[in-house]
């Protein structure tokens, strides 16, 4: 059986797509090709979501944001397209051939949190928090088969 193929789509595949994509890696292992991807990708991932998911033991240091649109171009296909953030809905995403499957899973966005530099860091490890629920959730009968 072919690997199930996910893409995390989110505005700039700065923070809650590459959470996703991250605990879905660690959680499904070899069962899913999984990547993210952003429709106005950042320069970098965010520090603070690299420092709140370098504490879940994932390192996202070495990666790089990436536009939706490249992989449209380049004609990757895939099974499920989950959009993680508000900007990020299907209208607005491009269509990809033989999708199978197409959710909506709104998070705050970590680049909008305000406050201190200890609340900021507790708002974005909550947000990871959701995502890493939420991930895990929906996948775990297509890894039990």
């Amino acid at each position: 059986m072919d690997k199930l193929k996910v893409l995390f789509v989110c505005s700039r595949n700065a923070g809650r797509s590459q959470m996703a994509e991250a605990f879905l890696r660690r959680f499904a292992g070899d069962a899913f090709e999984v990547e993210s991807a952003g429709l106005d990708p950042a320069p970098e991932v965010l520090p603070l979501v690299r420092q709140v998911m370098a504490e879940e033991g994932l390192d996202l240091s070495g990666k790089k944001p990436q536009s939706v649109f490249d992989l449209f171009r380049q004609g990757r296909l895939y099974d499920y397209v989950i959009a993680v953030c508000d900007t990020a809905t299907a209208e607005s995403c491009p269509v990809f051939p033989g999708v199978t499957q197409r959710w909506r899973w709104p998070f705050p966005d970590p680049e909008a949190v305000a406050g201190t530099p200890e609340e900021r860091l507790a708002k974005v490890r909550a947000i990871r928090d959701m995502v890493r629920e939420k991930v895990e959730r929906p996948f775990s009968e297509q890894t039990e088969a």
